[in-house]
């Protein structure tokens, strides 16, 4: 098959540009021929010519962003791809936009966020040229079936994947990110990535400030600061919670194998937002040992109590009584990170994912021969 792969975002900090070129690299490894589609960027060019991918790139200012629908549809004539896979908002819009009388094979469309599809969106998802909607988790799954008045055959549940050979904690270095942090070998050290509020890292915030004030040992890397008030915000609110010494920001980091080896334990607050956090099922297969909230998806992946540890969203008590119960049973926590990383393996890798999107992709183009 041609596929193209089309998403506006070219950074890797955040998880769908990594889903994305994820997606494209095995594709092409099992034999398509794979483009991506992009803003411009070296970051996005390199990894792409080092996946073996071909990259083109156009401006993707907005979702009427003229420019990129016409190279897109000059891009569409000329290669004639059989799938058309559009990652965001902007690029399914452009997509739609380069595609009118310009027909592609498969049309589909990706959805990893749990919010409700509205007036201004609901559009784009329920149009007949969209021929299949892949969400991340089930719980996206429904919420997009409901409020978009979708057909539920139109939407499936492809989950996305961890390399288990790249998160794989035979092969790091535990000490890395301690030693580069001046984090004490002493601290038990819990890492969160995303400062934005619907993470929960306020929260998280307030119950590593209540353990500290308990006396014990406890020390919070929140990862992804990607400026400096992103920075201020962090230690100001820190500061205000009596915290300051035991709370850090991070900046945004392209080596969380090495940072999550040096962690105790990885936690997900989030209470809007996500689908299946990837942080979560990336230190899983780290064989640590992670709490996260019932936001989205997360009741899939830590499915249970076997394999991590699943709490109310915004719930400072079982948050708080969480973090204490991996602090005060290490053999029961690292029983839950082996369980966390087979758990993984068997079921969120990204080789069970390219095979996966490989088979949908198929199954489209056969349906539409018919």
């Amino acid at each position: 098959m041609r596929i193209f792969q089309i998403l506006e975002f070219n950074q890797f900090n955040t998880g769908s540009v990594h889903q994305m070129l994820q997606a494209a690299q095995g594709l092409r490894e099992r034999g398509h021929e794979v483009t991506v589609v992009s803003r411009p960027g070296a970051e996005m060019a390199r990894r792409s010519s080092a996946a073996g991918v071909e990259y083109r790139s156009f401006p993707f200012r907005h979702q009427f962003d003229l420019r990129t629908i016409a190279g897109l549809r000059r891009l569409i004539r000329e290669r004639r791809p059989d799938v058309v896979h559009v990652h965001k908002g902007t690029a399914h819009a452009v997509a739609l936009a380069a595609t009118i009388g310009n027909s592609v094979g498969a049309f589909v469309v990706n959805r990893g966020v749990s919010f409700p599809l509205d007036l201004w969106n609901r559009g784009k998802y329920r149009t007949d040229r969209v021929d299949l909607i892949v969400t991340v988790c089930r719980q996206i799954k429904d919420v997009i079936v409901e409020s978009g008045k979708l057909p539920t055959e139109k939407v499936e549940v492809v989950y996305a994947g961890t390399d288990t050979t790249l998160f794989d904690p035979d092969r790091l270095n535990p000490r890395a990110f301690r030693t580069e942090k001046a984090i004490p070998d002493d601290s038990f050290l819990i890492a969160q990535v995303g400062i934005r509020d619907w993470k929960g890292w306020m929260e998280l915030t307030d119950a590593v400030a209540e353990l500290s004030r308990e006396g014990r040992r406890v020390y919070l890397a929140l990862i992804g600061a990607k400026n400096e008030g992103a920075i201020d915000e962090v230690r100001r609110y820190a500061r205000s919670r009596g915290a300051a010494d035991v709370v850090t920001p991070v900046e945004v980091r392209d080596d969380m194998p090495n940072v999550f080896a040096s962690c105790d334990l990885v936690v997900d607050a989030s209470w809007a937002g996500t689908g299946i956090t990837g942080t979560i099922r990336e230190a899983m297969a780290l064989r640590k040992p992670t709490v996260s909230t019932t936001a989205g998806g997360n009741d899939e992946l830590v499915s249970s109590p076997a394999v991590g540890w699943l709490i109310p969203m915004k719930d400072h008590a079982a948050l708080t009584g969480a973090i204490r119960e991996v602090m005060d049973d290490p053999s029961r926590a690292a029983e839950v990170g082996r369980n966390a990383r087979e758990h993984v393996v068997r079921g969120f890798s990204k080789e069970i994912r390219i095979r996966r999107l490989e088979e949908l992709y198929q199954g489209v183009l056969a349906r539409k021969r018919m």
